[in-house]
């Protein structure tokens, strides 16, 4: 077998530590050793969402954390205002109409953040709003949304602010009451190094005045039974053991060490990338690109979807490329995960090399050679973080 290079926005290459965690005998979830690690976890999830109300922890995948935030809060033919600015924004307001929301759409173009301004008028014109959905970041373009700057706004309605934090929490900072986000959502398969398989999720004290009310069919999601399990000190329903077993030891390591040099790490990662992409002559698609990913435009007269199986099959280098409308244009590049600045370089260099194979001359040698040495040099602000012991 290969030994590849996972350097895409989700899924993202775990330490070992994290492997070796999850490679241990499976114990059943109802032990009092397993209900002790898991109110650990749920204890540290809440400084990671910097939260004073509880995060629970669903067995799904972040749409399903994604689909538990529209089914407690909303109510058939409610109306709901989505920021729709790439796949997922797509998929969220798809979800609640599916549920029977009204949805007016914000049609923002991708690779743009949304303007506050679009947000203010949004509301203005349908004061009964009862929720406005956004991505903190749209992994399929790479955009950042202007997150406390709408919470600011929607705090002043009767509507909640529901954030996608799905390719963000963990990856930057993202504090959920100081902001004033009502429901924010997570995934293992991101910042928190783990496989896909558990979604994370946290409603405000506001968020929670709507949950008893929500008349929008919900069984598997009901908050309300998980957080009666919890406050027993157990998960409603069987819960992923090695997941939370593996969550529990990266949140030690996480708050061990400090969220702010977890960020420093992506951040360093992100700023490598994007000067080197500048370097060569390469454009960046999002006008505010995330720290999390970057979106990168593949040159005029080359296909992407041919760079990344060009890049896959001869330097065993694994990126992800545009969707939709994207497809063939860009390429993204993960920044989460346990990524050694040795793997961001060969990414780096794969790219430019890949991109000379299908169209000679693209990015000359001497602009290769500078942008990696300019990569380098920003890689060497932040090391990796350490896989430590956790905390006692």
């Amino acid at each position: 077998m290969k030994s590849y290079i996972l350097m895409t926005p989700g899924p993202v290459p775990l330490p070992q530590e994290v492997l070796n965690n999850m490679a241990l005998p499976m114990e059943h979830h109802r032990t009092p050793e397993f209900i002790a690690l898991w109110n650990r976890a749920l204890g540290h999830l809440k400084r990671v969402f910097q939260t004073e109300q509880n995060v629970f922890i669903h067995t799904s995948t972040g749409s399903g954390g994604m689909e538990s935030a529209l089914v407690n809060v909303l109510s058939p033919g409610d109306r709901v205002i989505a920021v729709v600015s790439g796949k997922f924004g797509e998929r969220w307001a798809d979800m609640a109409e599916t549920f029977g929301a009204n949805v007016t759409r914000i049609e923002v173009p991708w690779g743009k953040a949304v303007k506050v301004s679009a947000i203010e008028d949004a509301l203005r014109d349908a004061p009964e709003t009862i929720a406005v959905l956004c991505q903190a970041c749209e992994t399929s373009t790479g955009v950042l949304h202007p997150i406390r700057e709408i919470a600011r706004t929607v705090s002043q309605s009767k509507a909640l602010f529901l954030v996608d934090g799905i390719t963000a929490l963990g990856a930057l900072p993202l504090p959920m009451d100081d902001w004033g986000i009502d429901v924010l959502v997570g995934g293992s398969q991101k910042a928190f190094m783990l496989p896909a398989g558990l979604s994370f999720i946290s409603f405000s004290k506001k968020a929670w005045t709507r949950v008893e009310k929500a008349k929008c069919p919900r069984y598997y999601f009901d908050i309300r039974k998980e957080k009666a399990a919890n406050d027993n000190g157990e998960s409603y329903f069987s819960s992923a053991v090695t997941h939370v077993r593996a969550l529990d030891l990266v949140l030690n390591i996480f708050l061990s060490q400090g969220l702010e040099r977890v960020y420093a790490r992506i951040q360093t990662l992100s700023k490598a990338t994007l000067l080197a992409a500048t370097e060569m002559g390469i454009g960046v698609f999002p006008e505010a690109p995330s720290p999390s990913l970057s979106a990168l435009v593949i040159p005029e007269g080359i296909d992407g979807q041919k760079v990344r199986t060009d890049m896959e099959r001869i330097d065993t280098v694994i990126v992800m490329g545009g969707q939709d409308q994207l497809k063939g244009k860009i390429i993204r590049i993960g920044h989460m995960g346990a990524i050694h600045d040795e793997d961001l370089l060969r990414t780096l260099r794969s790219f430019a090399s890949s991109l000379n194979r299908l169209k000679p001359g693209t990015v000359p040698e001497d602009r290769i050679f500078a942008a990696l040495k300019k990569a380098t040099e920003v890689l060497r602000e932040s090391p990796l973080v350490a896989m430590k012991a956790p905390l006692a």
